[in-house]
Order: structure tokens, then C-alpha cells, then sequence
């Protein structure tokens, strides 16, 4: 069994973009990254710390619009129009969740395609889906990016993505696809899901339940994927895998935390750079 590291991984990505950031800069291009934050959600906080980190970590400017909670609909789409007209600012990201007042979709739909480094548009995520250059959202890319540097098969084999998320299930199924993968997702309806999950050759959790992939869901040599982070009451950070067990099962696993985390976020600092080489 070999445990995936994405914090290695990611590390990598980073030194590999600072050296093209350097390289933009030389041609007096500066990458931006502009992050809208709606309310005080204590996780999003700690979301958007690790983003303005990496920024720094690769050399791309970052900028921080902190909303109040009480913030209206119109407040909010003035500010994005704003952004997509500031011709300094290569991505726009609207961490989410915001609060339930607003409507997100509408947000995420006002935010220029171009800009939209989450992947979130529906014209990215039209794309997507099509097979054609877009910017893909950040997690289902860390993850392909991840089973491509640990030289695991796509083609050919039998994917299972247990939860159909608009962040991370859906775009995943495209992902997959692309790589002509078999893919089958599950969600809370399926019916006899651990027989479903069990033909996995390479098995994705993403539902945000701790710990719910157990060794009996396993089949024995599979890739697992785990994207959830949970908290638990001890305090203690768990995925949506039970690592313990079926890490005695797997032939790789990606741990909780340090997997597909810091993936994400260097994915969405890939997004950036390459919104700015778009734009130039």
C-alpha cells in the first residue's frame, strides 16, 4: 500500500509555477487573484488563509474583499462586475459557502468565464463536459493530476465517485470521462452501495460523512480517493474513509489531511497562472 502524498505534490506544482510566474513578470505580466468572502464562516477563513499563502508561495498578487453577513444580492454582483472589468485581475473566486440571503449560482454566473479560476461557470462547465479547453474545477483537477503522477490507469479501468457535488462529483464524472474511464456515481438514493463500490478499481469519496468508507466497500488492491475533511468531536481531522481499515485493503490511498487538500489549492494556483497567460 502506498499513501499518495499531495502535500509533496502540490509542493512541487508551486515551485514549478513560481518559476513561470518569474517568467510572466520578465514580460510584465503579474498574475492576480481576487477573493470574495461573504460572512464569518470559520472554515472559509482558514480556506482563504492557505489561498493567500499559496499566492504568496508562487508570486501571484492577491487581493481580499471581506463582506459583512448582511450584505444583499446587489452588493455582492456590483463588486464581481467590478472584478471582471478590473483589467489587473486574472481570477475571481467567491469562496463558498455565503450566506443562505444570497443566491450562488447567480454569483458564480455573473463572474466572467474567463476569470472563473474555480471552474464554476456554466459555460466552463459546459466545456467541461465537452471536452474542450476550460478552466476545471479545482479538486476533480488535483485528483486526475494525482493519478497521473502516481502513474495509476485511467483509461479503460472502472471509477466510483461516492457523492454528485457540483464542486467535486460532477465535474469529476467529466474529468474521468476525458480520461476514458467507466464511471459510475453514487450518492445518498443508491441502492446496495457497497456492491456498487466494491467493482471499484479506483474508488472517490466526496460525501462529507467521517469515516464512512469502511474496508467491506473495498475491493482489495483499489485506488482510494478520499476528498472529505471532517472534524470530529475528539477534535481530530478524518476523511470520508475509514483510513485505518482500508488502508489494509488499497494498493494506493490518499491520507486526511495532506492528500487531495493542498491539491486543490495548488490546482486553482495553476487556474491563475494560466487565466493570466489567457489574458495576455
Amino acid at each position: 500500500m502506498e499513501i499518495m502524498d499531495g502535500k509533496e505534490l502540490a509542493k512541487k506544482i508551486r515551485t514549478n509555477l513560481k518559476e513561470e510566474v518569474e517568467i510572466l513578470k520578465s514580460k510584465g505580466i503579474y498574475p492576480k487573484l481576487a477573493v470574495i468572502m461573504v460572512g464569518n464562516d470559520k472554515a472559509s477563513a482558514v480556506y482563504v488563509k492557505n489561498k493567500s499563502k499559496a499566492c504568496n508561495e508562487v508570486g501571484v498578487t492577491y487581493e481580499e474583499f471581506l463582506l459583512k453577513e448582511d450584505t444583499t444580492m446587489d452588493e455582492l454582483l456590483g463588486l464581481i462586475q467590478k472584478l471582471n472589468q478590473d483589467t489587473d485581475i486574472d481570477g475571481i473566486l467567491l469562496q463558498s459557502p455565503i450566506p443562505k440571503s444570497l443566491d450562488i449560482e447567480e454569483a458564480f454566473r455573473t463572474i466572467d468565464p474567463k476569470k472563473d479560476v474555480d471552474g464554476f461557470h456554466p459555460v466552463n462547465v459546459g466545456k467541461l463536459s465537452l471536452n474542450q479547453d476550460c478552466f476545471v474545477s479545482c479538486t476533480p483537477y488535483g485528483i486526475i493530476k494525482m493519478l497521473e503522477t502516481y502513474h495509476i490507469p485511467i483509461e479503460g479501468v472502472h471509477a466510483v465517485i461516492i457523492g454528485r457535488s457540483n464542486i467535486v462529483g460532477k465535474p469529476l464524472i467529466q474529468c474521468l470521462l476525458n480520461k476514458n474511464a467507466t464511471v459510475t456515481i453514487c450518492h445518498s438514493k443508491t441502492e446496495n452501495l457497497e456492491e456498487v463500490t466494491k467493482q471499484a478499481d479506483i474508488l472517490i469519496a466526496a460525501i462529507g460523512k467521517p469515516e464512512f468508507v469502511t474496508a467491506n466497500m473495498v475491493k482489495t488492491g483499489a485506488t482510494v480517493i478520499d476528498v472529505g475533511i471532517n472534524r470530529k468531536e475528539d477534535g481530530k481531522l478524518v476523511g470520508d474513509v475509514n483510513f485505518e481499515e482500508v488502508s489494509k485493503k488499497a494498493s494506493y490511498i490518499t491520507p486526511v489531511p495532506g492528500g487531495v487538500g493542498p491539491m486543490t489549492v495548488a490546482m486553482l494556483m495553476t487556474n491563475v497562472v494560466k487565466a493570466a497567460k489567457n489574458r495576455k
